[in-house]
């Protein structure tokens, strides 16, 4: 289950231990027999092997050789057994463990193994590679999450394109709530060269400009008629005069997509448009048919 995870070795930063020992123990000292980073990472291989329960969590632990165990940090008793974590414990744990923490840690871990495993080891910076990092920031509700007396819970991540590898999450009471953790979820990440993409609702010029001016990252940015100058500006562009500069089409949700791209350069001395930083305009033009 470890390979999963990545090999333990250091040098390459993918050894989840000391990013794991970083998380606030919420038990009294007293009485405590495993460790939080064992728990934890007893959890993590179970979950990457399939669990989905509390008691397919244990189980996992009670499966596992003692080599394994011995690696994850659980403690050998006197009469040299190993023992895991029972359901109880295990459901105590998560239930007072910090979430905000625990998605802090996970998103440094991840995005330190997404760093040493994309970017050549003379590379300075996201950039220096010669391919931008692309992160994409989103919110999505929780699968299997709603109760009866609550609704699902919602979490807006920050997710890298291709390899898809969510680098920092926070959960948000409500959709509505998203703008204002936009900069707490991207502080913590080095974003110097990055170019970050999200849709109209994060298209707040406040946190562009901090993105581009304290970040110092690339935006690609959504325009609706909900911000009508801006939309108004951009249609204004001469967009007949240029041609298609890319198509592309595809299935899915029960429909057929065919996409056209255009892009227009944005040029500051012919007035530029009322929106921070903008150099480039990119117009999608979509045409979408249901599958019989």
């Amino acid at each position: 289950m470890l390979v999963k995870l990545g090999p333990l070795d250091t040098g390459r930063i993918a050894d989840p231990r000391p990013y794991s020992d970083s998380v606030p123990d919420p038990r009294a000292r007293r009485g405590r027999w495993y460790s939080l980073t064992a728990i934890l990472l007893v959890c993590a291989c179970a979950v990457v092997s399939g669990a989905r329960s509390i008691d397919e969590l244990a189980e996992w632990g009670q499966r596992a050789s003692n080599a394994l165990l011995s690696v994850i940090g659980i403690r050998r008793h006197l009469l040299r057994w190993r023992r895991t974590p029972s359901p109880a414990t295990i459901c105590g744990v998560l239930g007072a463990v910090d979430g905000d923490a625990l998605n802090r840690t996970v998103g440094a871990y991840l995005a330190d193994r997404h760093r040493a495993a994309t970017e050549p080891a003379q590379a300075p910076s996201p950039s220096a590679s010669g391919r931008p990092r692309i992160i994409a920031v989103d919110g999505r509700a929780l699968k299997e999450s709603a109760r009866l007396t609550a609704t699902r819970r919602h979490l807006l991540s920050a997710v890298t394109h291709g390899t898809v590898v969510t680098l920092a999450q926070v959960e948000v009471s409500a959709k509505t709530n998203e703008i204002t953790h936009f900069r707490p979820l991207l502080a913590p990440l080095v974003l110097t060269g990055t170019v970050v993409t999200f849709d109209a609702l994060h298209s707040v010029k406040a946190n562009i400009s901090w993105l581009v001016e304290t970040k110092k990252a690339h935006y690609i940015a959504v325009i609706k008629a909900n911000q009508p100058t801006d939309h108004r500006q951009l249609a204004a562009l001469p967009w007949r005069g240029i041609p298609v500069q890319h198509t592309a089409s595809g299935t899915g949700h029960g429909r057929r997509e065919s996409r056209s791209i255009k892009t227009c350069g944005i040029a500051d001395e012919l007035g530029g448009i009322a929106f921070p930083h903008a150099r480039l305009a990119i117009r999608v033009h979509r045409r979408h048919t249901r599958d019989p």
